[in-house]
């Protein structure tokens, strides 16, 4: 059975590298970010387009290379959560979270009995066709394997930080910068100093709390300027804007 390589990073203190996709299909697209030095990918079934199936075929392919798939749900229910992880999803993704209550729920339907309550549905391909282990070994093998991460999009979720990162079970934050920036009323300014204290502040918390303080970023720039203040789950960029940016790259060169 695999070790999920992230979370163990993670919990080790080490910086993650990720990226996001969800209209690019295909499953080529693991290998090739696996190749390029990323750590992991959320599959973004939030705002993507990907259906159930095609989820499988890229978290299968990942986990054959050893890459961390990560799927964000469009929404918190117990379905979404479940199948996504039992298409081969290493971990999950809350978006727009808010209430404690509702990440306490979230945690419960990522993982088995008796840490949650995550319906056993796993299949061979899951546990790499081992036969030999028993289903308590399963359950606290994947149990301990599956990575929980939420977002913090909002100014409520940013002023109820130190409740939501206080719920067992959590591994790493995802800040929203797009989002967020909206709700402090600066949309798109992501150095905004509204932005950068409010940032700042929930990477304070996760680091008080032991939770792996991490964002989404758009540019190289912007990721390497919070790589440097500490975020260790730190995604860039995503399929299309690789693509765009490197085609408008070799266009430009190329036109002179």
């Amino acid at each position: 059975m695999r070790i999920n390589s992230v979370k163990k990073a993670l919990a080790e203190g080490k910086f993650q590298l990720g990226t996001g996709f969800g209209q690019l299909r295909s499953a080529e697209i693991p290998k090739l970010l696996k190749a390029a030095g990323f750590d992991w990918a959320f599959v973004d079934t939030e705002h993507g387009n990907f259906d159930l199936e095609t989820v499988q075929d890229l978290c299968r392919v990942a986990s054959l290379v050893d890459f961390c798939p990560i799927v964000r749900v469009a929404d918190m229910q117990y379905s979404l959560v479940a199948r996504a992880l039992d298409c081969g999803a290493e971990g999950i993704i809350f978006p727009r979270v808010e209430s404690v209550e509702a990440l306490e729920r979230g945690v419960s339907w990522a993982k088995f009995p008796p840490v949650g309550i995550r319906g056993f549905g796993l299949t061979a391909m899951q546990i790499d066709w081992d036969t030999k282990p028993a289903f308590p070994q399963i359950i606290e093998h994947v149990n301990a394997n599956t990575l929980v991460v939420f977002q913090i999009e909002t100014q409520k979720a940013l002023d109820a930080r130190d409740e939501l990162l206080s719920v067992p079970g959590i591994d790493a934050v995802l800040i929203g910068p797009a989002d967020l920036s909206i709700s402090l009323g600066v949309p798109g300014e992501f150095q905004h100093p509204k932005m950068v204290a409010a940032i700042e502040a929930v990477r304070d918390s996760c680091v008080k709390h032991g939770v792996a303080p991490g964002m989404q970023t758009r540019t190289p720039a912007l990721a390497t300027f919070w790589k440097e203040r500490g975020m260790r789950f730190l995604g860039c960029s995503n399929d299309t804007g690789m693509l765009f940016d490197r085609a408008c790259d070799l266009s430009r060169t190329i036109r002179g």
